[in-house]
């Protein structure tokens, strides 16, 4: 072990998930005796700093005021809304597209607005990339770099295996294709301009679809191996690994709210992530629907909260929730299918529903349904009774719950922060 070294921690902008499964790899990096400081948006201010570590701000935006820049990606979303009732397929065109078009701008601007400076003031022994997309300062930085893959396991392809945010089923070979063709359609331009910007600050192309490659020294799957796809080409396990969940550590243990009505049922937790809440007639269907239950609900409403009426007595809102906190006391997880979240409710064998919209939550739908972990439905296209019956069915089904007990102690016992850390560790050590 190699103590006292600095890591950089880079996750995506504007998404709170992949901050959160870092925080847990942090927390294990620190118990190791080194020093984490992670580089956020401005719109992620706080989120880690009640955990400990050092945050220093860097927007990968263009300039705006600080008003535009909070409302950047909740006005993203509003404006996508009507695509999120389509097919991943069809959303390729919409979505998706101006997803590589924003993602490619971020990379762009880190340039113009300093990344590599503010990587030569922090002078890290080592740097954590949670990114899709290349940017160049972190790859030009004088020290190795670890790729966080923490979409599902799709986003590093293989033949074999079902495109990334494709939502195809793993043996839907003719699907494949036929994303795949409408992918390239729509994204290689975007793919060619962004190869463009990388070569032009000294990065040899990348071969399209990639907009990065993985690490040359080490890159970590959130993702559990029993729910691996078999791969054509299988990954190397010493440069690539499956950390079985990766769940922080909360700083105090939370106390589930007392209810005014069905203070006994079952308690469900209701979250469409720190971007899904944008859909909040959506939402409010839900809670109208869950609100006539037997059921205790606590619902995710994130920045919208004002948006909302007095709820029913066993509805509980909020706009935050310490979410690796709550779900041990609940019994069914309803979400939009963030790989961290699904991750979370896998480690604590919580039944998920999976409601996608967007990106890998199609992917990590028909993966439920695939290996029978939980049930992945259509965000939009449902009666209250089916909505119903799903929920009573993640309550009941005898098979859904041996294998959540299977897959959690399975996670549990490989705890994926630590292991993480342990790997990060060597890594430093072998390169000075």
């Amino acid at each position: 072990m190699t103590v006292g070294k600095k890591v950089a921690v880079f996750p995506e902008p504007g998404a709170i998930g992949p901050v959160m499964n870092l925080v847990g790899i942090c927390q294990a990096l620190r118990d190791l005796g080194h020093e984490c400081v992670f580089i956020l948006d401005p719109g992620l201010e706080g989120s880690v700093t009640g955990y400990g570590f050092e945050e220093q701000l860097l927007s990968c935006m263009e300039p705006m005021s600080p008003e535009e820049s909070a409302r950047y990606w909740d006005d993203f979303m509003q404006k996508y809304l009507p695509s999120f009732r389509t097919s991943p397929y069809e959303q390729i065109s919409t979505y998706v597209k101006a997803c590589w078009e924003a993602i490619a701008d971020t990379s762009r601007w880190s340039v113009k607005n300093g990344l590599g400076d503010r990587l030569r003031e922090i002078s890290p022994d080592l740097i954590i990339n949670d990114n899709v997309a290349l940017y160049p300062d972190t790859e030009r930085a004088g020290c190795p770099w670890v790729r966080m893959i923490s979409c599902s396991e799709n986003e590093i392809p293989d033949p074999d295996i079902p495109p990334h945010f494709s939502g195809c089923g793993e043996n839907d070979r003719d699907g494949f294709e036929r994303f795949r063709e409408r992918f390239r359609a729509e994204v290689e331009p975007i793919h060619r301009e962004f190869m463009d910007f990388i070569e032009s600050c000294g990065h040899e192309r990348l071969p399209f679809p990639e907009f990065v490659l993985p690490s040359p020294h080490l890159n970590l799957l959130l993702y559990p191996k029993p729910l691996q796809f078999q791969r054509r080409n299988p990954l190397d396990p010493e440069k690539f690994v499956y950390l079985d969940g990766c769940v922080r550590t909360e700083a105090e243990p939370y106390a589930v709210p007392r209810f005014a009505k069905n203070d006994d049922g079952p308690l469900i937790y209701f979250s469409f992530g720190s971007l899904g809440v944008a859909d909040v007639d959506l939402v409010k269907r839900m809670i109208g629907v869950l609100s006539e239950t037997r059921y205790r609900v606590l619902v995710n409403v994130g920045s919208y909260l004002e948006q909302y009426d007095e709820p029913a007595g066993n509805i509980h809102l909020a706009s935050w929730y310490p979410q690796a906190a709550v779900l041990p006391h609940c019994d069914v997880i309803i979400q939009h299918g963030g790989n961290n979240t699904l991750n979370e409710s896998l480690y604590f064998g919580k039944p998920p529903l999976v409601m996608p919209f967007v990106w890998d939550g199609h992917d990590n739908a028909q993966r439920m349904n695939d290996t029978g972990h939980g049930i992945g439905m259509h965000r939009y296209e449902w009666t209250d009774a089916e909505l119903l019956a799903n929920i009573d069915r993640l309550l009941t089904d005898p098979s859904i719950h041996a294998k959540l007990k299977q897959t959690s102690a399975y996670m549990q016992a490989h705890d994926g922060r630590r292991e993480a850390a342990k790997r990060i560790d060597a890594l430093l050590a072998s390169s000075g």
